[in-house]
């Protein structure tokens, strides 16, 4: 009982470390339970490697583990066909790795294969090879999978068949192309119907049966993404209507305007909506034609009329539709808006969200070098913002205006302020340290997180300065050289 008490409690611990991968590894060396522990969550989802200068040797570590625990019959096969994948250690592994995996990839399995198999001699049939005998260990000894993500290799192809794979019936995550053959979608459906989550990437015109038989089984569907280029998405419209009541996440990424969007408002309960079209600008040199002809977004005429009263979060993050029809949108779905993220704004936009938006919290939209008074304005009308994200440079507000506003003008709840640089720029040391003395003597105190987002700030004066507030319990200072809002869509993670 005491035993079984020290494990809980190293339990709760380790699960506070699950993103502290540095101190979760040291927790392998102290004794053997400490050890199951730990490898218990560095194992439930392998695939992500941080760093690209560890990333071979992490996947070498990984695929001669997988290789370890393969049966005997797998390790024959290999040798036969002339693949020696050594072992970690002479020794026999001391858990069954794959029972701990919660998130199966088979972009994590390809990944893995091609950097530890790189040898322009082993042909893509032994890569192949090894890559199904893996994938076949994963499947048998998987107990609850959470995440799977099935696409498919252009070089060589996962045969993912499975007769007995008991994981898959509390799969809640699936992430899959359009195309895959229509046995796994039927083996799918018959034994999962729990999922929350679907992502399809749609690589063909034609929907198999299959796969719009596994997506109507479902039976409390919440989340679906649909990516789309030169293929349409409204085949499986009329499939996804069984689930208009219960989805609560939509996310569209294209970069074809003529796809339909107006079927979004068929879906009333909707709390969060993405809309991504990040390679628009590319379809024409001439700018302000591609402006007046493309960015309109067709459909979305219709969907400024729609009513979505539980919407919180909306994001736009890259190429906008019509000025007129987002402020329509906000003007009727404004009010319960929690999270705005427009990247390609206007003033038109930045005034409707202090006039529709009085609960946001945390908003990026863009401000040009002459409507500093826009952002006063948003600051005194909404009241709840807690984070907002400014654009500085030549074109944009300067860093000196936005840090005085910020100062004087932002709620008492403000607590995030983000800045990113477009161009070069910096504020004088004197600037900042007046901002931070500010600050500080904001009633309430609340600690102000700072993120710099490509560039500013940088010079040796201006550090001293920030470290010495972060000292004092004023400020959170981070940097980074992208911003996580920007990224795509994760489709295949």
């Amino acid at each position: 009982m005491t035993c079984q008490l020290l494990a809980d409690c190293l339990d709760e611990i380790f699960e506070y470390l699950e993103e502290d991968r540095l101190t979760l590894h040291s927790c392998l060396l102290v004794n053997r339970l400490w050890c199951k522990l730990t490898v218990r969550i560095l194992w439930r989802n392998i695939w992500n490697f941080k760093s690209k200068i560890c990333q071979l040797k992490a996947a070498s570590s990984i695929l001669s583990t997988l290789i370890a625990c393969l049966p005997n019959e797998s390790k024959e096969l290999l040798h036969k066909n002339d693949i020696f994948i050594s072992p970690p250690t002479p020794k026999p592994p001391l858990f069954n790795y794959a029972t701990y995996c919660k998130v199966l990839s088979t972009y994590g399995i390809d990944k893995i294969v091609d950097k530890v198999l790189n040898d322009k001699s082993l042909l893509n049939y032994r890569r192949s090879l090894v890559a199904n005998e893996v994938f076949k260990l994963f499947t048998s000894q998987i107990s609850s999978l959470k995440k799977l993500v099935y696409h498919r290799n252009g070089r060589y192809h996962i045969n993912f068949s499975f007769n007995y794979f008991p994981g898959a019936k509390d799969l809640s995550e699936l992430h899959c192309e359009s195309d895959l053959p229509s046995n796994f979608l039927y083996q799918l459906s018959q034994v999962c119907h729990n999922l929350q989550s679907i992502s399809i990437n749609f690589v063909s015109e034609n929907i198999s049966n299959e796969l719009k038989e596994l997506i109507f089984s479902q039976k409390n569907l919440k989340n679906i993404a649909l990516s789309a280029f030169d293929e349409s998405w409204s085949d499986i419209i009329p499939t996804l209507m069984k689930h208009s009541n219960s989805l609560i996440k939509l996310c569209l990424y294209s970069d074809n305007v003529n796809l339909s969007l107006s079927f979004v408002r068929l879906f009333p309960n909707l709390q969060e909506i993405i809309i991504s079209f990040p390679n628009l600008f590319q379809v024409s040199e001439n700018f302000k034609e591609f402006e007046d002809s493309t960015r309109s977004f067709i459909d979305f005429r219709k969907l400024q009329y729609a009513n979505f009263s539980k919407l919180q979060i909306l994001k736009i993050p890259f190429y906008c539709p019509r000025v007129e029809y987002v402020v329509k949108f906000l003007e009727n779905n404004g009010k319960n808006l929690q999270k705005l993220y427009i990247y390609r704004s206007d003033k038109a936009i930045s005034l409707s969200v202090a006039n529709f938006c009085p609960n946001i919290k945390s908003l990026y939209v863009t401000f040009k070098n002459d409507e500093l008074d826009i952002l006063k304005t948003i600051f005194i009308s909404c009241q709840y913002l807690e984070s907002i994200k400014i654009t500085c440079g030549v074109r944009h507000l300067d860093k000196k205006e936005v840090l005085n506003t910020v100062a004087n003008y932002s709620p008492k709840n403000f607590h995030e302020l983000k800045i990113y640089s477009s161009s070069r720029s910096y504020v004088s040391s004197e600037d900042l340290e007046a901002f931070f003395i500010s600050w500080k003597n904001r009633t309430p105190k609340k600690l102000l997180t700072l993120v710099m987002i490509m560039g500013g700030f940088f010079t040796s004066f201006n550090m001293r300065i920030i470290k010495k507030y972060e000292k004092l319990g004023v400020i959170k200072f981070k940097i980074k050289w992208y911003d996580e809002e920007e990224k795509e869509e994760e489709f295949v993670t």
